[in-house]
C-alpha cells in the first residue's frame, strides 16, 4: 500500500536567509497564501528569534494560515523557544523545531562541546518545548558528517523524550545518494524506537545532488521530506521540492509512496516565489523551467506531435502550466477581468479587482490586446503595492541622445507634498530619472543591481525591472512593471525608496518605544 510523504517547505525560512534583499512581511505571506494553495502539509514560516521582522511575519502568516501546519526554527535555547511559540501562539496547533550540531567538527570547533552535553542540550530544549507543543521537531544539524553511533544515540533519545519528528539534515550537501539512503536504514535498524516518530530529511545542493539524496533517503524509509520551492537556499540551495513532488508522481511504480500536493498550483507557485525573491529561474530548470517542456529538435517535435509520451514523461497540465489565452481588451469589463482571473486559479480574495481592472485598462489602452501572462504580472505587481505609499510618481520627461547624455525631469508626490527636480548625465535616461528621483527623497543609495526581463512576447511585452541598492548597509529591492522600459525602471525605484521609507519608520517606532 502506498505511503503518504510529508512536505515540508522551508522557503520562508532556509530559502528566504539566503536571499539578498529580506522580505516585507506582506511577501512574506504572500508566498505562504501560494503554498498553502499547494496544500504543502507543513509551512517553515521563520526564525522569530533572529529579528523583529521575522517575529511579525511568522505572527501574520499564523493569523492568516487556516490550512497548512505552520512551523518556526528555534536554536536549543530557551529565548528561542520561548519566542518561537510567542509568534505563533494565536493557533491551537504548531509545530517548534528544534536543531543542533552533532558531527563532530560542529560539536568541538563550533559549540565547544562533548556529546554528551550535546544530547543533554537537545532534550532540556525538547522539555521546554513541551510546555507549548506536543509537535516537536528535532533536527541533528550535518548529521551527514556525523558517525552513525552517535547519530543512532541523539536520535533515540530525543524520540524518548519527546520530538515526534527526526530531522537528518545533509547540511553542506556532502553525501551522496547510496551513503545518505544507508543511513536512514541504518536508523531504522539500530534506534529501537525509531517507530515512535516521523523521520525526515533536509538535503543541500552543494554537489548537485539534494534531490538524488531526498529520493534515496525516501526509498530509504524516511517519510517526511523538507526543501524549497526553485531549491533556493544557502549557497547552492536546497532540494528543489517540485522535482521531488513530481518524481513522487511520475515513478509512484517504483517509489510506492504520494503526496497530498496540489501539483497544479507549481508553476504558478513557483512562479511567485521567483518574483517576489527576484532569483530567476534557469530555462534549462527541471519541471518549472522555461525549457522544460520545449522541443527543438526535428525527432523529438515529430515524437512529441505523433505522441507527448514519447518525450514527455509529465504533462505540463500536471504543473498547473496552461496554454496562454488572447481574449481582453479595453472594452474587456470586470466580470471578464475575474473570470480570467478564476480559470488561471486565482481566488477573489487574493487581488483587488478595482485595482487590477484600473491597472489592466491602462495596459490594454497601451497593447491592445491583454494575456493571461499580463494579467498575472498586473496582479502581482498590484500586490507588492503597500497601502502605506509615501512615494508615488506623478509625471517624467526624458531627453537623450546617442552619445549618451540624457536629461530627465521627475514630479513625485511626497506625502501630501509634490516635487519636481530635473538632472543631467552621461550615462542615459535610466540614470538620469534615478538622479532626479534620489535627489527628491535625499536617500544615499547604491545602485547594485539591475535586471530587465520581457514578461511576454513581442514589441508589446511588459518590461519588468528589478533592482537592488544598498541604503545604510542594508539591502532593499524593488519592482516595477511597465511596457516602457524608462517607465518601468522609474516605477522601481520609486519602489525601493517606499521600501526604505516604511523601514526608517519602523526604526523611528522602535527608537521611541
Amino acid at each position: 500500500m502506498s505511503e503518504k510523504i510529508i512536505i515540508f517547505d522551508t522557503s520562508l525560512r532556509d530559502g528566504e536567509q539566503s536571499l539578498q534583499a529580506s522580505l516585507s512581511v506582506k511577501e512574506k505571506l504572500q508566498i505562504a497564501m501560494a503554498l498553502e494553495r499547494m496544500n504543502v502539509d507543513i509551512i517553515e514560516v521563520g526564525f522569530p528569534i533572529s529579528s523583529p521582522g521575522d517575529f511579525e511575519s511568522v505572527r501574520t502568516i499564523s493569523k492568516n494560515i487556516k490550512n497548512t501546519r505552520i512551523c518556526s526554527l528555534a536554536r536549543c535555547i530557551d529565548e528561542d523557544i520561548d519566542v518561537a511559540a510567542d509568534a505563533m501562539s494565536i493557533l491551537d496547533f504548531f509545530r517548534i523545531h528544534i536543531f543542533l550540531g552533532t558531527s563532530n567538527l560542529h560539536v568541538h570547533s563550533k559549540l565547544k562541546k562533548n556529546f554528551n552535553e550535546i544530547i543533554s542540550m537537545a532534550i532540556r530544549s525538547i522539555k521546554r518545548a513541551k510546555r507549548y507543543t506536543d509537535d516537536i521537531e528535532f533536527s541533528c544539524e550535518d548529521a551527514g558528517r556525523t558517525s552513525i553511533d552517535n547519530l543512532c544515540r541523539i536520535v533515540e533519545q530525543t524520540i524518548k523524550h519527546g520530538a515526534t519528528t527526526i530531522n537528518i539534515p545533509d547540511t553542506v550537501g556532502y553525501t551522496i545518494p547510496d551513503q545518505f539512503g544507508k543511513i536512514i536504514k541504518s536508523l531504522y535498524q539500530k534506534v529501537p524506537n525509531i517507530d515512535k516518530a516521523t523521520i525526515s530529511i533536509h538535503c543541500h545542493d552543494d554537489l548537485g545532488m539534494a534531490v538524488g539524496n531526498s529520493i534515496s533517503a525516501i526509498m530509504a524509509g524516511a517519510r517526511q521530506v523538507e526543501g524549497t520551492i526553485n531549491g533556493i537556499g544557502e549557497r547552492a540551495g536546497n532540494a528543489a521540492l517540485e522535482e521531488i513532488i513530481m518524481a513522487i508522481q511520475a515513478r509512484k511504480d517504483l517509489l510506492n509512496v504520494h503526496t497530498t500536493v496540489n501539483t497544479t498550483e507549481i508553476y504558478r507557485t513557483s512562479k511567485i516565489i521567483s518574483q517576489i525573491c527576484n532569483t530567476p529561474i534557469p530555462a534549462n530548470k527541471a519541471i518549472v523551467g522555461s525549457n522544460a517542456f520545449s522541443h527543438s529538435s526535428g525527432i523529438h517535435q515529430d515524437g512529441v506531435l505523433k505522441n507527448r509520451e514519447n518525450y514527455e514523461i509529465i504533462s505540463p497540465r500536471d504543473i498547473g502550466l496552461k496554454e496562454v489565452q488572447l481574449n481582453l481588451t479595453s472594452r474587456s469589463g470586470r466580470a471578464a477581468v475575474r473570470h480570467r482571473m478564476r480559470v488561471m486559479g486565482y481566488k477573489d480574495s487574493e487581488y483587488d479587482i478595482n485595482e487590477l481592472y484600473s491597472s489592466f485598462l491602462k495596459l490594454a489602452d497601451k497593447k491592445g490586446q491583454v494575456f493571461d501572462y499580463d494579467l498575472e504580472a498586473l496582479a502581482f505587481i498590484n500586490n507588492q503595492q503597500e497601502s502605506s505609499e509615501y512615494f508615488k510618481l506623478k509625471y517624467f520627461h526624458v531627453k537623450s541622445s546617442s552619445t549618451g547624455s540624457a536629461e530627465a525631469s521627475v514630479t513625485l508626490i511626497c506625502g501630501k507634498e509634490t516635487i519636481t527636480q530635473s538632472a543631467k548625465t552621461g550615462n542615459g535616461p535610466v540614470d538620469a530619472v534615478y538622479r532626479a528621483l534620489n535627489k527628491i527623497s535625499e536617500y544615499k543609495i547604491i545602485l547594485q543591481k539591475f535586471q530587465l526581463v520581457a514578461k511576454g512576447k513581442g514589441k508589446d511585452a511588459l518590461g519588468q525591472v528589478d533592482i537592488l541598492v544598498e541604503y545604510n548597509k542594508r539591502i532593499f529591492h524593488g519592482i516595477g512593471l511597465e511596457t516602457d522600459i524608462i517607465e518601468s525602471s522609474a516605477k522601481a525605484m520609486v519602489n525601493v525608496l517606499n521600501n526604505i521609507w516604511r523601514a526608517n519608520q519602523v526604526i523611528l517606532k522602535l527608537r521611541q518605544m
